[in-house]
């Protein structure tokens, strides 16, 4: 696949005085003359990191280990050893850098035809759209290059290029500014996007940002920004009267009958109603996420998967292709061959952005630290009811004394928290969102090698943040500590 520029660039001036004729063509009219509301609304479907994080964010999490044989490639390997990764290509921190900037800057360009447009209201759909999306690319971006969100530090930690202009020229120089300025920047966005979302006229509305996606999204900026009482606003404004359980993934009954090849089908299909918002992705990881050789084994899955607090047994379908390659059958590839007749092709995977069990944990997460405990056990009696095999209400049922007693006499909040995140491990394995929960908490994490080396990464080592890309020195912008 071809490889994007590595640096904040989008829009490049003619460079050859002697193109002039070629030049005064107009080339595509649906992207060099956004005069319709339809039009914009085309642009607007590149506005979303088409780039998969999941490989090197799951790499770099205690969801795998070293197996000591399987399929080897940097994006994998490397982020396993707390290095950065040298690899450019798909699935390479480097990689979604550039396809976050590229989803900018189609947002940028759509928010500048809503205003340029000579009936602005009729463009209210497509600019909160774009608004939503291009808080979203900027809020990926600043918890991957940056560090996590805390008040104490936010004001001096730097951040990332908040951009909100088309680029007219090449090489713009940009300033990270900080940690709390992006932040400030996305939720004045998402603000301002939020009442705009409308869902009538997509074709498909979990391509786009829909209005229970953008809540999701809502409810994941405040979560990382320790706004609880916000979190709960917003997830229930997803699933308002209590709707969520009719959108969790029926995991212990309807999926229990499903062939691995179904449950790759239906997993991140636009029909499955847990999913609230997709995007394509130029990726392999569908392909390699069970053989990488940096993955879940055997009891790496015992680890993820074993006794939980509910004393029933997890529902999950997990498969091996040998002794070591173990797997859940959710995130696979497609495969587009370059033409009929072709052996060759592009390997895409598609990507759950948000999704109803993500809005159920969040809840239930701002619900612990508010000590609203009735309302965060009710969310995960909830979750549980849909994943324990053979699941009773009586027997299974979570308490806070149950809590406590599995963890070992914690207080109320670190054994609520406790079963938020290892029920929120188990859902997500091989998603790569256990390590946004890592960074959020300042996990230690601890890797472990084939021939007896242990790495670890401390919560204030500087590895723990991934590097920008050597090129981000053209605009101008410093490198992260190392």
């Amino acid at each position: 696949m071809k490889r994007n520029a590595l640096y904040i660039l989008i829009a490049i001036l003619p460079a050859f005085a002697g193109c002039e004729k070629y030049l005064d063509q107009a080339p595509d009219s649906t992207w060099t003359q956004l005069d319709t509301p339809e039009k914009v609304s085309q642009l607007l479907g590149t506005a979303y990191p088409q780039a998969n994080y999941m490989a090197f964010c799951e790499a770099m999490s205690d969801n795998v280990t070293d197996k000591g044989v399987g399929v080897e490639l940097r994006t994998n390997r490397d982020p396993y050893y707390f290095n950065d990764v040298q690899n450019v290509n798909e699935d390479s921190p480097e990689y979604y850098w550039a396809a976050a900037y590229k989803a900018i800057a189609a947002a940028n360009n759509a928010l500048k035809a809503c205003e340029n447009a000579k009936d602005s209201a009729a463009y209210s759909r497509q600019k909160g759209e774009a608004l939503v999306a291009r808080a979203y690319s900027h809020f990926m971006l600043v918890n991957l290059f940056s560090k996590s969100y805390d008040a104490t530090t936010a004001n001096t930690d730097m951040g990332i290029p908040y951009v909100t202009e088309p680029e007219e020229v090449v090489f713009k120089q940009y300033d990270r500014k900080t940690v709390a300025y992006v932040y400030e920047q996305i939720e004045k966005d998402l603000l301002a996007g939020l009442p705009l979302i409308r869902d009538d006229k997509y074709k498909v509305p979990k391509y786009h940002f829909n209005q229970k996606a953008a809540y999701a999204f809502a409810a994941r900026f405040y979560l990382y920004k320790r706004d609880y009482s916000k979190v709960v606003m917003y997830a229930d404004m997803a699933f308002p009267t209590n709707q969520t359980g009719a959108y969790l993934r029926p995991w212990n009954t309807s999926y229990v009958f499903l062939s691995p090849l179904e449950l790759f089908n239906v997993y991140t299909n636009s029909s499955e109603r847990a999913n609230l918002l997709l995007v394509e992705t130029a990726s392999p990881y569908g392909r390699y996420v069970a053989q990488y050789r940096y993955g879940m084994n055997y009891p790496m899955y015992r680890a993820i998967m074993g006794p939980n607090v509910t004393d029933g047994g997890w529902c999950y379908p997990v498969y091996s292709y040998g002794t070591n390659d173990y797997f859940v059958p959710k995130i696979s590839e497609y495969f587009v061959k370059q033409s009929v007749n072709a052996n060759i092709g592009f390997i895409y995977t598609m990507v759950p952005l948000f999704t109803a069990e993500e809005v159920l944990f969040n809840r239930a997460e701002a619900n612990v630290m508010l000590g609203n405990t009735s309302a965060a056990l009710a969310d995960l009696n909830l979750f549980a009811s849909t994943r324990i095999v053979n699941y009773d209400a009586s027997d299974n049922n979570i308490t806070l004394a149950k809590c406590k007693a599995f963890y070992d006499g914690a207080d109320n909040q670190d054994a609520l928290l406790g079963v938020v995140f290892d029920f929120k491990r188990a859902e997500f394995v091989q998603e790569g969102l256990r390590w946004f929960d890592a960074m959020r908490y300042k996990a230690t994490i601890t890797h472990y090698t084939s021939d007896g080396e242990t790495l670890t990464l401390a919560p204030e080592d500087p590895r723990r943040v991934f590097q920008l890309p050597v090129t981000a020195k053209t605009s101008g912008l410093p490198m992260n500590p190392r």
